[in-house]
């Protein structure tokens, strides 16, 4: 796993990189600006990940990733941030990102966010998701901002098979997987959705749109 941070704060570069670098396969390059992650690319450097900072000097907000992920063969990028909120986030996601990263997230829980997004699913933090849409008020816009989740063609087959009421094995049967499988799915839902059971899970994928 190869990945790229591009962010101007020094310490916060050294330091991240540092502790990525320490994990079992992945190789980390830093850069202080987005030209400068431009230039990487159009060198030929290959990237399973981009983590680019919101704010940095000639980055006008979500300029600087809608810049990025315009350019051809752009790899998958995450946002970074200290101080955007979930607005923010989801503006993002509709734009394209990989993912929304806080920089006050624990450092297990970032690795964690990270492998999850270079094997191609989309990361929000999803408590902090709920929370903010449920400051702006009227549930009638939940469902198209819960898009922004974008979950999976398969987790939405487990989804809607959840929401159903099946188990996991005759999820499993109906899907031809094994159970095993089904319950992973089940698990990374429980954390993208915010839910702790299986009934919790599918009324806060109703309330939501996503069934």
């Amino acid at each position: 796993m190869r990945l790229l941070i591009a962010d101007d704060h020094e310490l916060l570069r050294d330091t991240l990189g540092s502790f990525l670098q320490q994990q079992d396969g992945i190789d980390i390059c830093t850069v202080g600006d987005l030209n400068a992650a431009i230039a990487l690319l159009d060198k030929g450097e290959a990237f399973d990940l981009i983590l680019l900072d919101y704010t940095m000097p000639g980055v006008n907000g979500l300029d600087g990733l809608k810049r990025l992920l315009e350019r051809p063969g752009t790899p998958p990028a995450a946002l970074i941030s200290g101080n955007a909120d979930m607005g923010v986030a989801l503006q993002a996601m509709r734009l394209g990102a990989q993912g929304f990263l806080q920089k006050s997230i624990p450092a297990r829980s970032l690795l964690n966010a990270i492998r999850f997004m270079v094997a191609g699913e989309r990361f929000l933090p999803v408590d902090d998701v709920l929370s903010y849409l449920s400051g702006q008020g009227a549930t009638v816009g939940l469902p198209t901002e819960a898009s922004a989740l974008s979950l999976t063609p398969r987790e939405t087959q487990v989804l809607a098979a959840l929401c159903d009421g099946q188990t996991n094995k005759e999820i499993a049967r109906s899907l031809n997987l094994s159970e095993p499988t089904i319950k992973l799915h089940v698990k990374t839902l429980y954390r993208r959705l915010g839910a702790t059971n299986r009934t919790q899970a599918a009324m806060i994928a109703r309330n939501l749109g996503l069934n």
